[in-house]
């Protein structure tokens, strides 16, 4: 063999085994692809999804199927460069950068708490959506935190107390509470309505001045419910918020007579307020992929994810724009029925 060739034929060698080992290296980025799905009106594991004791509740069939993504990659468990080339020449899966799903700022765990606690916070408002929705009554309590050390609301406000009501004016969220201190004059007394322990009481507190107007000095925890019957919702290990819809509308069907879907396959996504309006999320290409190889036929699109879905909805998947979770409900009526408007989604 000439001294030429073995050069060429070493130098191959050397090119592949290189090669390899760097299609193996580590990268930071994270692959996104199609993940489980569920139906919020089936069971996880012997289990409902949705269960409602303390009211009547009626037969229901199809589904209304929650989506899911599914992750590879993360700081504990790098995907490999090989896999990130996969992913990109993979219509169905979105390659990001790690920074993207695990900000430098918080650790895996935390990103893993926060998303436990924004499921746990979706169940809460999707019950009180469909509540809405059905004009159940719905209490509402905002919660105390904290008080901040040495001003007025120290020693008289505590950790764990609800506010139902300011200066008798009732309220659901913190900035209503907010803008109701704010509405006083530095010095004045503030009426809070709160439940302590279980027992109403009427708490004074003064204001001093604040960077934006009268404050009392107490951190707020979000908005607690009131229901006048108890809905638990079982997912199993499932993350965000962006379940939101689907959960009101599984419990909407669970409480009214009659069958919501018609035996349609209907699947969703969106974040949800109580008041029901549904909010945008993230993955929705991969999200409309897992629909459709669960068999749903229909997609409950939030209007303002509709601009990226369009292009990338797979065949056979009919994507209905939903701003409200009412809209949603008249959608899916009408599909039933065969009668009336369904909102299509439409790229601008």
């Amino acid at each position: 063999m000439s001294r030429r060739r073995l050069t060429l034929m070493m130098a191959g060698v050397l090119t592949l085994v290189l090669g390899g080992a760097g299609a193996l290296l580590p990268v930071p980025y994270v692959a996104l692809s199609p993940g489980p799905t569920e139906n919020t009106l089936g069971d996880v594991k012997g289990k409902p999804v949705i269960s409602v004791s303390g009211h009547q509740t009626y037969p229901t069939s199809g589904k209304l199927s929650l989506v899911t993504v599914a992750y590879q990659g993360g700081p504990d468990a790098h995907i490999d460069l090989l896999t990130a080339l996969r992913g990109w020449m993979d219509p169905t899966v979105a390659v990001v950068p790690e920074e993207t799903i695990f900000p430098k700022t918080v650790s895996v765990k935390e990103v893993e708490q926060q998303n436990t606690q924004e499921m746990s916070s979706s169940q809460q408002d999707a019950t009180a959506a469909a509540l809405n929705e059905l004009k159940i009554p719905v209490g509402y309590l905002v919660a105390v935190a904290s008080a901040q050390k040495g001003r007025p609301a120290d020693g008289k406000l505590r950790a764990g107390d609800g506010i139902a009501t300011v200066d008798g004016t009732p309220v659901r969220t913190v900035d209503e509470v907010g803008a109701l201190v704010r509405k006083h004059k530095t010095g004045e007394q503030v009426d809070f309505g709160i439940v302590r322990d279980g027992k109403p009481m009427n708490v004074q507190v003064g204001t001093v001045a604040g960077k934006d107007g009268p404050i009392v000095g107490v951190m707020m925890g979000g908005t607690r419910y009131k229901f006048p019957f108890e809905v638990t919702v079982n997912v199993g290990d499932v993350g965000g918020p962006s379940a939101g819809l689907m959960f009101s509308l599984g419990i909407y069907d669970k409480l009214t007579p009659g069958e919501l879907t018609g035996g349609k396959s209907i699947a969703g996504t969106g974040t949800i307020t109580p008041d029901g309006k549904v909010g945008p999320i993230g993955g929705i290409q991969q999200k409309m992929v897992g629909a459709r190889d669960a068999g749903a036929t229909v997609f409950l699109t939030p209007a303002d994810n509709c601009d990226d879905a369009v292009p990338a909805v797979p065949k056979g998947l009919r994507l209905v724009k939903v701003s409200t979770m009412h809209e949603a409900v008249q959608a899916i009526e009408a599909l039933r029925t065969g009668s009336g408007p369904v909102p299509r989604c439409s790229s601008r």
